[in-house]
């Protein structure tokens, strides 16, 4: 079982950056994937980006590369997404995710384990 708690999310401007964390419990999260996703208001939940167990590999989705990056520390067992050049079609709910996927995977129904979220607004 693992428990994943979101932080950071906040008001911004357009243009501004923002780092979400999200902290993991247990002594097994170097085993997992972790998943970024989103969801905005009325619409689905959607991948953000992942990062694979050593943390060397990553994937983003296509409107997210270049402005953000997914990192991880397995010792102090979170996950972050750096947020830079934040737009207003980036407000969303984003929500941290835990998969038993050997590798990097955007597939929702591949996640085991998924937290609250943090919302994000970016103000035009």
């Amino acid at each position: 079982q693992v428990q994943l708690v979101e932080s950071g999310g906040g008001l911004v401007q357009a243009g501004d950056s923002l780092r979400l964390s999200c902290a993991a419990s247990g002594r097994t999260f170097s085993r997992y994937t972790m998943g970024w996703f989103r969801q905005a208001p009325g619409k689905e939940r959607v991948f953000v980006a992942a990062i694979n167990r050593s943390g060397l590999g990553t994937d983003y989705a296509e409107s997210v590369k270049g402005r953000f990056t997914v990192t991880r520390d397995n010792v102090k067992n979170t996950v972050n997404l750096q947020m830079n050049s934040l737009k207003p079609e980036d407000t969303a709910v984003y929500i941290c995710a835990a998969s038993s996927s050997l590798v990097v995977t955007p597939v929702q129904s591949l996640y085991n384990y998924w937290g609250q979220g943090t919302q994000v607004t970016v103000s035009s």
